[in-house]
């Protein structure tokens, strides 16, 4: 039998209490329909197959957290959110009745504690329907399957988000992994849109997450002369990547419109 070491012991500990935590927030009254993304609800079992360390893995549930009860405080009718953090930068999807509740439900995420970046895809206008909010999550489902399917790229590198038929692909990649999952997502039926907020990586800065997290490893393209081909045809438009400004903590961000 394998004796937990004390550091295992206390990640597994924090761990615990922000799921638990996350389940407290969830069950709060309040006037805004706000969903806490995938970090809060995962528990200890992404740990292993992560390539974020288990600190930023903690930092992300409690971003997640804490950003929803920001949120709680400036709420009104007309706000519905959706947070999703990974790797301290978080992604904001949703509706909200004015510009200025726009900009002030980014401006006080800023301030929640180890946040580093802010993308702030929120829509002035009404909230989605239930048929809406449905075919997201089929969305979302098939994208992620299609991902599994893909011999040559790791799967859960990427978190997959959806929202209003527009994919978000958030993760830690290399820029042949990042094309690769926005080839194949753009082939996906029903996607319109693909928006990319990824932290490029090169190979040799990847490797090194790996020795040091135990992270997954990249899969080798089959070919280093031809790339695979998608997986169908898409008319999704999708302009070049333009990396945004570093953030403080040092990799550049990459989010694609």
């Amino acid at each position: 039998m394998t004796i937990p070491t004390t550091s295992t012991r206390s990640i597994a500990t924090a761990m615990a209490a922000l799921t638990l935590g996350a389940a407290l927030v969830a069950g709060l009254s309040g006037c805004v329909p706000l969903v806490i993304g995938g970090a809060a609800a995962a528990g200890a079992g992404l740990v292993a197959t992560d390539r974020r360390s288990s600190g930023a893995q903690l930092d992300d549930q409690g971003i997640e957290l804490r950003g929803a009860a920001r949120i709680r405080e400036i709420a009104n009718d007309d706000m519905n959110v959706t947070l999703v953090s990974f790797n301290r930068q978080v992604l904001m999807v949703g509706t909200v009745g004015s510009e200025a509740d726009k900009r002030r439900a980014e401006e006080v995420l800023r301030r929640v504690d180890n946040v580093r970046s802010v993308v702030n895809e929120l829509v002035v206008g009404p909230s989605s329907s239930f048929p809406q909010r449905s075919n997201d999550t089929y969305i979302t489902g098939k994208v992620k399957a299609s991902l599994l399917d893909a011999k040559d790229i790791f799967a859960n590198s990427f978190k997959i988000v959806t929202e209003r038929g527009t994919v978000y692909i958030m993760g830690i990649a290399t820029r042949r992994e990042t094309d690769r999952a926005t080839d194949i997502t753009r082939g996906v039926s029903g996607v319109d849109r693909v928006v990319r907020v990824v932290e490029i990586v090169s190979d040799a800065e990847l490797a090194n997450q790996v020795r040091a997290n135990g992270a997954p490893a990249p899969v080798s393209s089959p070919s280093s002369s031809v790339a695979p081909a998608p997986t169908s045809r898409s008319n999704v438009p999708l302009p070049p990547m333009e990396p945004m400004p570093a953030p403080s903590g040092g990799i550049s961000t990459t989010p694609v419109r």
